[in-house]
């Protein structure tokens, strides 16, 4: 089903007797139980104020599109959306909507922060089909930030977004990219770390664990850019030699994990204090790509790999992103919760979705 607009929308959850599958273009791969209802229909940017840095569109309007617009005024979204169609063979329009519902954020958020921190306020449809509105839609009427960071993430658990309100930035004028050879990831992780802790504004921080490239990324005025380049390179000198790239590079790839694309076995993510990240990967085994500076890893390992049960109770926090049914179904896509989490999150759906109609399987594995 694909509701017209917000009020059929809310009809629609007030009439439903049975679970609700809910997405957007349902690129992501995730297949929870139920009758699948796509916003894809809830679609177009309603306010765009380019001087105040603003975008607001409804929930079902491509991801495309929305950068066109942004494009064409010399800006972007801060947060760098994934596009998962590549790694996980799936086919669809991603939409903003689902961006913000799965908090998908790339190689920016180690400057611009995740999607959930440039979100000024959002609409939505909870599980007694009331539309509720939070927040604001311009950076000087900002109000009610907390729920709206609460239903970016939520995996459509909580209520069905309808509209989103964003923060937005310049597009930037030159982009360099300073490329190390020769590093293992304990190596790379710390090139990484001090990357992100010196002043030159590192808008990306990954490395290939099988190439054994780290890369760091500047973005800014052309001039400034290259002369942050040149203390960087010379500030990281003890790591090897910067090779210096110009233009977009391999970001796009590293965002999406292209390179795990086609290639046999299961993908996991995992999310790990970067001091620990070397060990952590040491374990997992298998081909691995590290972003965030050492804050995430993008690992693929033979089908079938528990890696919770390898990683044990090292402490990262491990998302199965793709695998074949029987595999997810062992595993689950989600890690166990804790006590304390798990109740959280048990109240926080009896008070969004009573009826427990909003993507139940999804919400079963993530407290599984």
């Amino acid at each position: 089903m694909t509701p017209r607009d917000e009020g059929e929308l809310a009809a629609l959850v007030r009439e439903a007797r049975g679970p609700l599958a809910l997405g957007g273009g349902f690129t992501r791969g995730l297949t929870p139980e139920g009758t699948p209802v796509s916003t894809a229909g809830l679609s177009g940017i309603v306010l765009h104020e380019p001087g105040a840095l603003t975008l607001v569109a409804r929930a079902g309007t491509p991801v495309a599109e929305v950068e066109r617009v942004l494009a064409g005024a010399g800006q972007r979204l801060a947060f760098e959306p994934m596009d998962l169609r590549p790694l996980l063979g799936t086919e669809g329009e991603p939409t903003l909507g689902g961006v913000i519902a799965t908090n998908g954020s790339g190689p920016r958020r180690v400057q611009a922060g995740a999607a959930r921190d440039v979100v000024l306020g959002l609409r939505f449809v909870d599980g007694t089909g009331t539309v509720v509105s939070n927040g604001g839609r311009v950076m000087k009427n900002v109000t009610g930030l907390d729920l709206a960071r609460l239903l970016a993430g939520s995996h459509g658990t909580l209520g069905v977004i309808t509209e989103v309100a964003l923060k937005v930035l310049p597009a930037p004028e030159a982009t360099l990219t300073l490329a190390f050879g020769g590093h293992d990831p304990a190596k790379a992780v710390a090139c990484l770390s001090a990357a992100l802790g010196s002043p030159f504004e590192v808008a990306g921080a990954a490395h290939d664990a099988e190439a054994g490239v780290t890369r760091l990324r500047l973005e800014g005025f052309a001039q400034a850019v290259a002369v942050r380049a040149e203390r960087l390179a010379k500030l990281l000198k003890a790591w090897g030699a910067a090779e210096v790239l110009e233009g977009p590079g391999p970001w796009a790839a590293i965002r999406d994990v292209t390179d795990f694309a086609g290639r046999a076995g299961d993908v996991w993510r995992l999310s790990v204090r970067p001091s620990a990240m070397g060990q952590a990967l040491a374990l997992a085994g298998g081909a691995q790509r590290i972003d965030w500076g050492g804050g995430r890893a993008w690992v693929l390992v033979p089908e079938g790999t528990d890696l919770r049960g390898r990683l044990g109770a090292f402490g990262a926090r491990a998302v199965l992103v793709r695998a074949a049914p029987e595999t997810r179904a062992a595993l689950g896509t989600f890690p166990p919760e804790t006590p304390a989490v798990a109740m959280l999150s048990h109240r926080l759906r009896q008070r969004f979705d009573p009826r427990g109609l909003f993507n139940p399987g999804l919400m079963e594995a993530r407290a599984a």
